[in-house]
């Protein structure tokens, strides 16, 4: 089973939010929260088409967490 791992990550040249996807990058959004929005929205597709699907998340300093799981986290997710 193929595993999906969305990244929302800082574009610091730009101060936006990106999404990528295999070495793939969205369009940029104007705030973090928009950015996981978008991503678990495309993982929760995946992890509905039988596919392992999680959001992760790299802040400002350069941190990695888990954001979102499919199968282990609320969909939508509150907030």
């Amino acid at each position: 089973m193929a595993r999906f791992r969305f990244f929302v990550t800082l574009h610091k040249d730009r101060g936006q939010w990106i999404v990528v996807l295999n070495g793939a990058h969205s369009v940029p959004y104007p705030t973090q929260k928009e950015a996981i929005r978008v991503a678990v929205d495309a993982a929760y597709k995946e992890g509905a088409s039988g596919h392992d699907a999680q959001v992760l998340v790299q802040d400002e300093d350069n941190e990695v967490r888990t954001e979102w799981t499919y199968g282990h986290d609320p969909y939508p997710p509150a907030g």
